[in-house]
C-alpha cells in the first residue's frame, strides 16, 4: 500500500503572510489540527499546527486582550515548522515508510509533495491506524482465525489456504506474526461456512488459538 492510497487529497493551507488569528479560524472551520504553508504555486515552504502555534504562544502572564493582539500580530511563517524540522513524503512511497518518518521524528503528520515540492496531500497517524485496520480486515464481516503454526517451513501458507479452499471458504485477509508465543497467522474467512472452519484446520493438524466473529462496522 502506497501513502497515495490512504493520504487526505482535499486540503486546507495557508500562506506565510496570514495571522494566527486567520489561521486558527480556518482550522476550527475545517475541524483540522496542522495545515501545509504554502507559495502562490503551492511550493510547500512549512507546516502550522495546533502545537506550534500553542509552541510559540505560550504565556501564563498574558490577558485576553494581549493573547489576542498576539494572534492578531504575529505570522504564520513566525511559528511554522520549517527546515530541517519539516518532514514530507512522497505519494508513491510505501506506507511503512510513513509510519517509519512519524515515529522516528516523533511528529504526528507528514505533508505529501510531489517531484516538484508541490502539496498534493497529507498523511497522519489516523491514517496510518486507518490502514492497519483495513489490511488486517478488522471492519470487514467475517470470521477471524489466529492459527498456531508449529514449524515454519515451506508451503505452510499454502497448505493452510487449501484447509479453507477445501470447504469453499475464501480468505479476505491474511497476516503472519512472529511473538513470544511463536508463529501465528491471522486469517479473516468470510463467506458461507467462514464460522465452521475449526474441524478442517485441526483435521490438518492446525491449532486455532482464537475465533472471533466480525462485523463490517462501516455499513
Amino acid at each position: 500500500m502506497y501513502v497515495k492510497d490512504k493520504m487526505s487529497k482535499e486540503l486546507q493551507v495557508a500562506f506565510a503572510k496570514m495571522t494566527i488569528s486567520e489561521v486558527l479560524e480556518l482550522i476550527k472551520d475545517s475541524d483540522l489540527h496542522r495545515l501545509p504553508v504554502v507559495d502562490s504555486k503551492n511550493n510547500l515552504i512549512g507546516l502550522i499546527t495546533k502545537g506550534s502555534i500553542k509552541r510559540d504562544t505560550k504565556s501564563s502572564t498574558l490577558s485576553v486582550f494581549e493573547l489576542n493582539y498576539l494572534f492578531n500580530s504575529l505570522k504564520v511563517e513566525d511559528v511554522m515548522i520549517k527546515g530541517e524540522d519539516l518532514h514530507t513524503i512522497s505519494p508513491d512511497a510505501l506506507l511503512e515508510e510513513a509510519a517509519s518518518i512519524l515515529r522516528e521524528y516523533k511528529v504526528g503528520c507528514l505533508p505529501v509533495v510531489d517531484n516538484g515540492n508541490k502539496v498534493v496531500g497529507i498523511i497522519t497517524q489516523n491514517d496510518i491506524f486507518d490502514a492497519f485496520i483495513d489490511i488486517l480486515g478488522y471492519h470487514k464481516d467475517g470470521t477471524r482465525y489466529v492459527i498456531e503454526i508449529a514449524e515454519d517451513k515451506p508451503g505452510v501458507l499454502n497448505a493452510i489456504s487449501k484447509c479453507f479452499l477445501d470447504i469453499n471458504v475464501s480468505i479476505s485477509n491474511l497476516a503472519v506474526y512472529n511473538t513470544e508465543r511463536g508463529i501465528e497467522l491471522v486469517a479473516i474467512a468470510v463467506g458461507e461456512g467462514s464460522d465452521n472452519c475449526d474441524d478442517i484446520l485441526a483435521k490438518n493438524g492446525y491449532k486455532v488459538t482464537s475465533k472471533i466473529r466480525l462485523q463490517n462496522k462501516e455499513a
